[in-house]
């Protein structure tokens, strides 16, 4: 069986997918609908940028959505096996839920915007930081942030030694410490504008619960994998309930990719800008055979790879 993963914030770049644009109907289609439901301006900033108004958190979520979307409408018709489970990181699980038929992308991408510049707001500039934690499990990464007074919290679970960590910038910055002097081999900044995935982002959650409540999600039968709870989910009330505590809750990632090997996947196929969730993958479970679209280029070795995979 085949899963498909999507990429979450942070895997955006300039010129993200407009090859498949250029070349396939359905990525056209895809931005189209993007465009329109965004009120125009989305895909002049992903052809044109500025790299800093593309990072813009509220910029960043339709805009990483969009382009993986319509990579995923050229790729799916030629897939040696029909995608049988789905998961997304972070924002990704947006993108999984409109290619398992959870969410149109419309609706999707006018929610991902309001989620973006909600979770910017709920915590002034400067006020949080998120740090890569780098060759410490996470176990002694949760350790470290619990000796610290004030809110920090693992916020990505991305491999057995890669932990996110957020929260307030000086409770995030003594835990970075911490686990500096508990052996972690590099503890790195993360270039982000706002303190994702921990409880300093419950105004964002609190704000994007009726907007959820209010969108068109419908029941699937091809099952998405939530972050939080890290199992497979078919039902609309659940896609609202796991979306809303998604924003304060830690994404965890190594359970999510070890969800789709207990459902049967045999190979995993990451769709949209970035190869990060295939890097992590090899770190998890390096027994799953992978492989990546992201521009044109990646279609024919990625087909090659999983046709090998799937027999």
């Amino acid at each position: 069986m085949l899963a498909v993963v999507f990429p979450g914030q942070g895997s955006q770049a300039i010129g993200m997918a407009l090859d498949f644009a250029r070349a396939h109907d359905g990525a056209r289609e895809a931005f189209k609908e993007a465009e329109e439901a965004f009120g125009g301006g989305l895909l002049e900033r992903i052809e044109s940028g500025p790299a800093e108004e593309l990072a813009r958190t509220e910029i960043t979520q339709p805009a990483v959505l969009a382009a993986s979307v319509a990579i995923w409408r050229c790729v799916e018709p030629r897939l040696p096996a029909p995608a049988g489970i789905f998961a997304g990181h972070s924002l990704g699980e947006y993108a999984a839920l409109v290619a398992a038929g959870g969410l149109p992308l419309g609706d999707a991408v006018r929610l991902v915007r309001r989620r973006g510049a909600f979770m910017q707001e709920a915590v002034p500039a400067g006020e949080g930081e998120m740090l890569a934690v780098m060759g410490l499990e996470a176990s002694a990464v949760a350790a470290a942030c619990a000796e610290v007074e004030g809110p920090v919290a693992p916020a990505n679970l991305n491999s057995p030694v890669q932990t996110v960590i957020a929260g307030a910038r000086d409770a995030v910055r003594a835990a970075g410490e911490n686990c500096k002097a508990a052996g972690a081999k590099r503890v790195v900044p993360l270039p982000v504008s706002a303190p994702f995935h921990c409880e300093l982002m419950r105004p964002a959650a609190e704000r994007l619960k009726p907007e959820l409540a209010e969108a068109p999600f419908r029941d699937w039968e091809r099952p998405v994998v939530s972050n939080v709870s890290a199992r497979a989910y078919t039902r609309a009330e659940d896609a609202r309930r796991l979306l809303y505590e998604q924003v304060c809750s830690p994404v965890r990632w190594v359970e999510c990719v070890g969800a789709l090997a207990a459902a049967g996947a045999t190979a995993q196929l990451e769709v949209g800008p970035g190869k990060v969730l295939s890097g992590l993958a090899a770190r998890i479970d390096r027994r799953l055979p992978r492989a990546n679209v992201e521009t044109l280029d990646d279609l024919e070795p990625a087909l090659a790879t999983l046709a090998e995979a799937l027999g």
